[in-house]
């Protein structure tokens, strides 16, 4: 392959010299054949920080068991343990060890011994400059100097003791131990893929997008929550009434307010005045877990909770009267509703109402905010749009997050691909142009992108429909019926029809094309999905092996359907395994990988994947025909070195 003469004269301002050249040649064609790392799939994570960052501090068990391999035979069961939870959470496990430990330099000097044989397990099969660029600058050279010092030399040994012994004496050991930690973390998780729903149900989102910042490779494959965030803070007020519907229902205040400093006073004061005499009795909030900081009052949560739900609905109602081309026009149910009798009309019935009171609702122009509700709604624009920790964590879902993936011969989204009845690709009309399948997938992210960097009103109004829209991807049902789950007891109006794909999924032929639109050789490859939870009884290995189903519950909300509390997808070079997690609690974290976590393997691969295998070794295979081509003009002299 020839390159452009202006193209290889770019690329020799990085590569100046015939022996820069070589030496790239060299290190690429070595790292090619090194085992592929190692990549963890997670979805739906909604919030529960405490059970995922365990999880990905873990490696889902990963860690515990080379532990275990590395130590059975001369480390107690117990020492083995606590040499894993120091990993997971050194801070917390050195102040124990500090307290409890009768001589504490020993413990220091035993334990960064065995780190750094655990540091070089789990980092063996990258490159050193891989493992260097993650390593805490401030230690770097140190550990460097410990992980590849040869045992077998006695003055190397004598050097690397003194090492450990000086770093003890000077006061340096919990902060060398914490960079080791935090290295076998990052050398445990190659590549990191969250495959939607980030937020919402769950106490803390924030601290898992905190941590997901620390990681050195995440991706992020959006889901309706997400999206319904991202909206929220572009501007889109029904997204922003449907984040704080669910988070308040949730009891999910941490992390509006401590969090990310949401100001809900004036909404507090305002539903306890409006709704003073009004038991909101479907509006309790699901208390799963308790406020850390400042614990609101289950009766003025259900006023709050009431509150933004009316207020959400009359905005929808704005929102669909805007885009008629949505065809969500049935879910304008304010104006069915009859206030004297009590009633709603939907679909041609008539139902008694569970709930009367719309003291905000004029029934002659239901979709109007009063000035009270447009001052709220005001505010609460504000307050997200200057939060400043909400910004960064929004900046990184988009700078590190598209609609799907194609990675490594994965295909990654959270909710589905839209289909007709019968199987087929569904055509979706946006602005005037029809696309379906992946087209589709591209036009939406370029919405999502626009909408949050540009605030194209079309753009950002879209990303409602992405959240609860009949033919978007990131929701896969027909509707979206918190209205009749609310007001109507009939179960029949509550039902939310799921998108035929869901029936087709679990057909090989079925996952085939949709590989195949996206590029992939179905022979070789998979779908990874998240979305809808598996329920108690059923699997998530779907078509033969050939998709994979990975919300397994870690959200709390959905362990009662479950039956487990999540599901890891881990692919090494050897390997594809599915490991099933039960409940985690703070406090249980020395128990042994056995008693949280079940690993299955799904897949052996035919053989060890090397980086070759991958779209990295892809893109070094490009890189090493350019090199080719620029050492070829510099030996025959077109192009001079600097």
């Amino acid at each position: 392959m020839h390159y452009d003469i202006n193209y290889l004269r770019l690329l020799a301002e990085k590569f100046p010299t015939i022996e820069s050249v070589t030496n790239e040649l060299v290190n690429l064609r070595a790292i090619m054949h090194l085992p592929k790392g190692t990549e963890y799939y997670f979805s739906d994570l909604h919030g529960e920080h405490e059970a995922f960052i365990h999880l990905l501090r873990s490696g889902s068990g990963v860690i515990r068991e080379k532990i275990d391999n590395l130590f059975r035979s001369s480390v107690m069961e117990q020492d083995r343990a606590e040499l894993a939870a120091l990993i997971y959470y050194p801070s917390t496990q050195l102040a124990r060890a500090r307290k409890a430990e009768p001589n504490y330099e020993d413990w220091c000097m035993v334990t960064i011994n065995q780190l750094v044989i655990v540091a070089c397990e789990v980092s063996a099969k990258y490159t050193r400059s891989k493992v260097r660029h993650t390593m805490d600058p401030r230690y770097a050279g140190m550990i460097e100097e410990l992980m590849n010092t040869d045992g077998t030399d006695v003055d190397k040994r004598t050097y690397y003791r003194e090492m450990i012994e000086s770093v003890v004496q000077v006061g340096c050991a919990d902060g060398l131990i914490k960079a080791l930690c935090h290295l076998i973390q990052q050398m445990t998780v190659d590549q990191l893929h969250i495959i939607g729903d980030i937020f919402d149900r769950g106490p803390r989102a924030d601290r898992i997008l905190d941590e997901l910042m620390k990681h050195h490779d995440v991706d992020i494959q959006w889901g309706n929550h997400d999206v319904a965030w991202i909206g929220a803070m572009c501007g889109n007020s029904v997204c922003l009434m449907s984040v704080l519907r669910i988070a308040i229902s949730y009891n999910g205040f941490d992390c509006l307010e401590d969090g990310y400093g949401i100001n809900l006073r004036p909404l507090s004061m305002f539903a306890a005045t409006t709704y003073a005499d009004d038991p909101c009795t479907h509006f309790m909030p699901h208390v799963l877990d308790e406020n850390e900081f400042d614990p609101v009052d289950p009766a003025l949560a259900a006023k709050m909770h009431k509150a933004v739900a009316i207020m959400m609905f009359k905005l929808e109602g704005q929102l669909i009267q805007r885009h008629p081309e949505y065809g969500m026009q049935e879910r304008l149910l304010l104006d069915k509703i009859d206030y004297e009798k009590g009633t709603i009309r939907i679909g041609g019935k008539e139902y008694p109402l569970t709930d009367t009171s719309f003291p905000t609702v004029d029934p002659k122009d239901p979709y109007t905010l009063t000035a009270e509700e447009q001052t709220i709604l005001d505010g609460f624009q504000a307050s997200f749009r200057h939060s400043e920790r909400l910004r960064t964590h929004i900046d990184f879902i988009i700078n590190h997050g598209a609609m799907y993936k194609v990675a490594n011969g994965k295909l990654l989204y959270h909710g589905c691909i839209p289909v007709n009845g019968d199987g087929s690709l569904q055509e979706v009309d946006l602005f005037g142009e029809k696309c379906k399948g992946r087209a589709l997938f591209d036009q939406l992210e370029m919405h999502v992108r626009r909408a949050y960097r540009a605030e194209t009103p079309d753009s950002v109004d879209l990303l409602w429909y992405l959240w609860c829209g009949a033919a978007s991807p990131l929701f896969g049902k027909d509707r979206m019926t918190s209205f009749e789950r609310y007001f109507v007891k009939e179960k029949e109006l509550q039902k939310e029809h799921m998108n035929p794909y869901y029936k087709y999924y679990d057909d090989p032929k079925f996952c085939a094309a949709l590989m195949r639109e996206f590029g992939l050789n179905p022979e070789i490859s998979h779908i990874i999905n998240g979305h809808v939870p598996v329920k108690h009884g059923e699997t998530p290995v779907k078509a033969g092996g050939r998709l994979f189903v990975i919300d397994g519950g870690i959200s709390k909300a959905y362990r009662s359907k479950t039956g487990i509390a999540g599901y890891t997808l881990i692919s090494s070079s050897h390997e594809i395994q599915l490991a099933e997690h039960r409940p985690f609690h703070r406090g249980n974290d020395l128990e042994s990988p056995e008693t949280y976590t079940t690993v299955h393997i799904v897949e052996h691969m035919p053989r060890r994947l090397m980086v070759e295998d991958t779209d990295a070794g892809e893109r070094f295979r490009r890189r090493i025909d350019e090199l080719q081509e620029l050492l070829s003009l510099y030996r025959c002299g077109v192009l001079g070195e600097a």
